[in-house]
């Protein structure tokens, strides 16, 4: 069976309701990224931190889009591997069953002292969604969001990497490919991976003769090259 790595970004999900970070009107208009998203602002403001990332886990009616669903079902003839630069699980609730979190997880919590320590990682949902004022993991140290912040490492770049080096066909979707170390991972695709690139806008990726871009968005380009890879279906 063949390998598909898919790597995506915010891009991925804007059709389920999410707004990109960089985009005009995103995320980083309202909410300056040295507020909510570094370990300063963590350190000199937790609760401002923490009710930011709660306020984003009570976002209503966000559903997996048809790009989520038919990323889920090329498992069906593919061995599928999913690298995300989002912080969402609307991969998982698309049907996604192998999903790598380059960025860390929205509905998870973390301890603030060794935040990517697996005992002290706590899966939020349900009835509990918000991380409260004071509340502590099981080290003592202050609960905080389980997010990679800005300028801290990446733990999930060497698993991805290694993804990567054994994908037979690469899908990029709704990624600018500027942000390192995720934009550096086409480089380790066996040099026979073709690389089929999804996304309305034009994206600055090497390797030219290597990339088909599907110049649609996540669903429509999803639709398109399922066509390609799964014709039958």
């Amino acid at each position: 069976m063949k390998k598909i790595v898919v790597l995506t970004g915010a891009g991925m999900s804007v059709e389920s309701g999410l707004k990109t970070f960089r985009d005009a009107d995103g995320l980083w208009e309202n909410y300056p990224v040295r507020r909510v998203a570094t370990h300063e602002a963590w350190e000199e403001d937790p609760e401002f931190v923490n009710a930011f990332y709660n306020m984003l886990r009570h976002k209503e009616g966000v559903e997996p889009c048809e790009g989520h669903r038919l990323v889920a079902a090329l498992e069906k003839e593919y061995e599928v591997t999913v690298v995300t630069q989002n912080v969402d699980n609307l991969h998982e609730r698309g049907g996604s069953t192998h999903v790598v979190h380059l960025h860390g997880e929205l509905m998870k919590a973390c301890s603030s002292r060794d935040p990517y320590d697996e005992r002290y990682i706590e899966q939020l949902g349900g009835d509990r969604l918000d991380i409260l004022p004071g509340e502590k993991a099981g080290d003592g140290s202050l609960l905080r969001p389980y997010i990679v912040f800005f300028n801290e490492s990446v733990p999930k770049i060497e698993e991805a990497a290694e993804e990567m080096k054994t994908a037979d066909i690469v899908i990029v979707i709704g990624t600018s490919l500027v942000v390192y170390p995720a934009a550096g991972l086409l480089y380790y695709a066996p040099p026979t991976a073709p690389i089929y690139l999804i996304d309305p806008k034009d994206v600055n990726i090497g390797r030219s003769d290597r990339v088909q871009h599907i110049q649609k968005g996540a669903s429509e380009g999803m639709r398109i090259l399922t066509e390609i890879l799964m014709p039958s279906k």
